[in-house]
């Protein structure tokens, strides 16, 4: 119950850090979003590394430096795919590959959640695609590139989900802390090689710091999650979180959610269940 506990709230804040991910995506360029986004993470995470403190080994550095390495690639590609698309797409579609690839690799390391559980997991993979249904009004079809970019930013972190499952529990924060400093690395890599600006827009430092934060605060609460539960029941609770980024664009954006969408909203709280039930 623990696990379900804290995947579920992971899931509330990635969605509200996508939402804000989103946001300073339409007033910076991309690089500079994500530059920002994963300075400020790595600024959050290095007080709680006393606070939740953990054993620091080679093993612990490696492992969040490889899932640091997907995980700072998918960012680039999703803030992208953010800019370039509508929200109430993007982030579905991403979220839609990002919970099939953990659920598949977990059933094959021989993970086997009890039957009612696994009723949830196929229940919230069913949410996720439905969610990812495009809003009505929009006159045409989505862009294809956006499409793409979710996709293969959902690959990358589905891979992030899996290689945080595996670095040993007595690790405390610091795998998030050799995560964060690899995917810094990487996109000032990156900025550095086309030379892109990484100056925010103005006005938008408010809400990359906020998307920053809750980014690493959700990365926090789905290592303390893995820890206690499966992948395959952690990874497709967390990957729920376009849920709460679909209400914030219904509800501040005011970007339509059909009703396709809103069935999708139901069956997420219908799995939650289950698996809570389980």
């Amino acid at each position: 119950m623990t696990a379900v506990l804290l995947a579920t709230v992971c899931a509330v804040v990635y969605g509200t850090a996508d939402f804000f991910g989103g946001l300073a995506t339409k007033r910076s360029r991309v690089l500079a979003v994500v530059m920002l986004t994963q300075i400020t993470g790595l600024v959050f995470v290095l007080p709680l590394l006393p606070l939740l403190p953990g054993t620091l080994n080679a093993g612990a550095l490696a492992w969040g430096m490889a899932a640091g390495l997907a995980g700072g690639l998918a960012v680039i590609l999703f803030y992208r795919a953010l800019a370039g698309g509508v929200m109430s797409v993007v982030a579905p579609t991403t979220a839609t590959m990002s919970a099939a690839l953990p659920v598949l690799f977990g059933l094959a390391v021989g993970e086997r959640p009890e039957p009612l559980a696994l009723g949830g997991v196929v229940l919230a993979l069913a949410a996720v695609v439905l969610v990812s249904r495009a809003s009505g009004g929009g006159g045409g079809r989505p862009a294809l590139a956006p499409i793409l970019q979710s996709l293969a930013s959902g690959l990358g972190f589905g891979a992030f989900f899996i290689l945080l499952k595996q670095v040993p529990e007595d690790s405390g924060m610091w795998p998030l802390f050799g995560a964060r400093l690899a995917s810094v690395v990487v996109v000032a890599v990156l900025a550095l090689s086309i030379r892109a600006t990484v100056v925010p827009g103005r006005g938008a430092l408010p809400t990359i710091i906020a998307a920053g934060v809750l980014d690493m605060l959700a990365n926090v609460l789905y290592l303390l999650a893995v820890q206690r539960g499966l992948l395959v029941l952690v990874a497709v609770l967390v990957s729920l979180y376009p849920a709460s980024t679909l209400l914030l664009a219904r509800y501040v954006l005011g970007e339509r959610l059909n009703a396709v969408q809103a069935a999708g909203v139901g069956l997420a709280l219908g799995a939650v269940a289950l698996i809570a039930s389980a």
